[in-house]
């Protein structure tokens, strides 16, 4: 698949079934993720790759989060939080690995860096005939689901990328409309 095809065609992908990406695919996957721009090369981002029963245990992460959140939440809500981690196959946690040590790079253009990572790591799974979703919701910004993945005070997790098989076609793109985004500037509003 060309590039600007790939580019073109990834959808997220809302029901994911096996099969999930296999070890070939996650590794030239991975290898995309890490041709990301990113300044001083510093590559600061990790994937963690979640699959098989392990998804269980994120689901728990993940109920523990809105019950810290919200304690007056019940059984039903509690288990439908769990379940979202068995909503495909594989779940790729990105995660913005910062680096605050003098690496004399903004913490936004490494948020950014690592958002380009994931979108390297996307497309390069669909151009491989897997569909993915990105998903954050409030579990990507909890301590609790943090700390449990093992992730440090400096860590952020920029998305939980589900991956695997779509079980229908995806949905048609819409038009872009592109150019309601994009403007020549002319200079014009420069004063002095």
């Amino acid at each position: 698949m060309q590039v600007l095809d790939a580019i073109r065609t990834r959808r997220t992908i809302g029901r994911l079934v096996e099969p999930a990406p296999d070890r070939a695919a996650l590794d030239r996957a991975f290898d995309a993720a890490m041709a990301a721009p990113d300044h001083k090369r510093l590559r600061p981002w990790r994937f963690l790759v979640i699959e098989g029963d392990a998804r269980r245990q994120f689901g728990t992460l993940l109920a523990q989060a809105l019950q810290a959140r919200n304690p007056q939440a019940g059984a039903p809500e509690l288990e439908r939080e769990g379940a979202k981690a068995l909503r495909a196959p594989m779940i790729i946690v990105a995660v913005a690995a910062l680096k605050t040590d003098g690496a004399g790079v903004p913490e936004i253009e490494q948020m950014l860096a690592a958002g380009a990572a994931t979108q390297n790591l996307m497309l390069a799974l669909h151009a491989q005939g897997f569909g993915t979703a990105w998903k954050t919701g409030a579990g990507a910004y909890s301590d609790i689901v943090r700390k449990g993945l093992g992730l440090g005070d400096h860590d952020r997790i920029v998305g939980f990328i589900y991956a695997g098989t779509a079980n229908a076609p995806p949905p048609q793109p819409a038009p872009t409309g592109w150019k309601d985004h994009v403007a020549d500037w002319s200079g014009s509003t420069v004063s002095g």
